[in-house]
């Protein structure tokens, strides 16, 4: 069979149906390093994988290309694509589709792009920060029931501050429905059962194990909690999402349990030495107001002494002279008038009648001033200027006087 000759341009259409229909080349994993770099200004990127004896030419479109793995030369990556010829230049390279960061993988990529999202949005921001209560009266502790978390938790608060109240909303950590369940576990402490403080956590594990502490909704459900949360999640090399958003970063949840409760200790010393210094400086106002009260004290005396008493005494003086004789011409003009009106009352005193030779008849110890009033054989009693007469009435003449 006698083949006619093909132009360049139909060679390199079919070889490039041939890579597009090979079932290995249409979706290719290739493993190397970047070099040759290069974002073009349409938004495209070219770039070629190396190892330590090969290279390779590779494209990202635009569309593909995801800004957030910062790839530069040097990165080791993992690029899933298809081979195909680029016909104008005759040259096959790899069409990437999607990259993984080698040694990082498809979570670790999600975390930071989550993780640059929200900072954009001011999620981990500190003036969004509410302060841990000093002296809880209730913790709420969102995290497994049978973990050792929990235990963790009670222990060291018991240690720490018995007085304490611990409620625990039980949840899964991980695994299918567990983000819902630690959104659920918060919304519940702060809408049903109010506490003072919030504790999520879980123990240590895989990023795959973290994860539900790395999910968007786990992340917004914890920044719009009004009540304070500690995060507590894995070990203390282990960093999630809810520790960047939660008010405060825990390393372990025993070090969770700690910055939640107070010593009780640490607070029976700080109230002795808070009652020893207001003690002290209770007694040293009121010695320093006690010399102030002295000092004024004397200060008013000398005062008093020196100008105002030695007026007042002098002034006090005359007032009295004055007052004195006041007194005595009072008395005597009341005197003149008592003796003037005691001669005036001697005037017309029956007394003074009597010395010119009247006289009073009595009955009984009563005045008889009519005839009518007595009768024949009547005990009178007559009285004059110098005694009296007892007198018995033999007889009664009527007449006008």
């Amino acid at each position: 069979m006698k083949i006619r000759a093909l132009d360049v341009s139909e060679a390199n259409s079919y070889i490039k149906r041939i890579l597009i229909n090979d079932p290995i080349l249409c979706s290719l994993k290739i493993k190397g390093e970047i070099s040759n770099f290069k974002v073009h200004s349409s938004g495209n990127v070219y770039l070629s994988l190396k190892d330590q004896n090969s290279k390779i030419n590779c494209v990202i479109f635009r569309n593909d290309y995801d800004k957030s793995l910062n790839l530069e030369n040097g990165t080791k990556i993992i690029a899933n694509g298809y081979i195909s010829v680029y016909e104008r230049e005759g040259s096959y390279q790899l069409y990437i589709k999607h990259i993984e960061v080698a040694g990082i993988g498809n979570l670790y990529i999600e975390f930071n792009k989550l993780k640059e999202k929200l900072q954009k949005e001011g999620l981990f921001d500190y003036q969004y920060k509410k302060p841990i209560p000093k002296i809880p009266k209730s913790i709420g502790v969102v995290t497994s029931p049978t973990g050792a978390v929990i235990r963790d938790i009670i222990n060291v608060t018991k240690r720490r501050y018995p007085k304490v109240h611990i409620k625990l909303y039980p949840v899964k950590v991980q695994g299918q429905g567990s983000k819902e369940e630690i959104c659920e576990g918060i919304r519940f402490f702060n809408e049903v059962h109010p506490v003072d403080t919030i504790i999520v956590g879980r123990g240590g594990g895989s990023i795959e194990d973290l994860w539900s502490f790395n999910e968007e909704e786990v992340a917004r459900c914890v920044f719009e909690s009004k009540i304070p949360i500690i995060s507590a999640v894995g070990h203390e090399i282990d960093f999630t999402i809810c520790d960047f958003v939660a008010d405060m970063r825990a390393p372990t949840p025993s070090a969770a349990a700690e910055i939640a409760t107070p010593s009780l200790e640490d607070l029976h010393f700080k109230l002795d030495n808070i009652q020893t210094r207001m003690n002290k400086s209770l007694s040293n106002i009121v010695e320093y107001d006690e010399q102030k009260l002295k000092y004024t004290f004397k200060r008013i005396n000398t005062i008093l002494n020196d100008y105002i008493i030695n007026d007042k005494i002098i002034e006090l003086d005359k007032i009295t002279e004055k007052i004195n004789l006041n007194i005595e011409n009072k008395i005597e003009k009341e005197s003149m008038n008592l003796r003037n009106l005691g001669s005036l009352l001697h005037n017309l005193s029956p007394l003074k009648t009597l010395d010119r030779g009247y006289s009073i008849i009595n009955k009984d110890d009563v005045v008889v001033n009519s005839v009518l009033k007595i009768s024949e054989n009547d005990e009178i009693e007559v009285i004059l200027s110098d005694g009296s007469l007892d007198c018995t009435v033999n007889k009664i003449n009527k007449k006008e006087v």
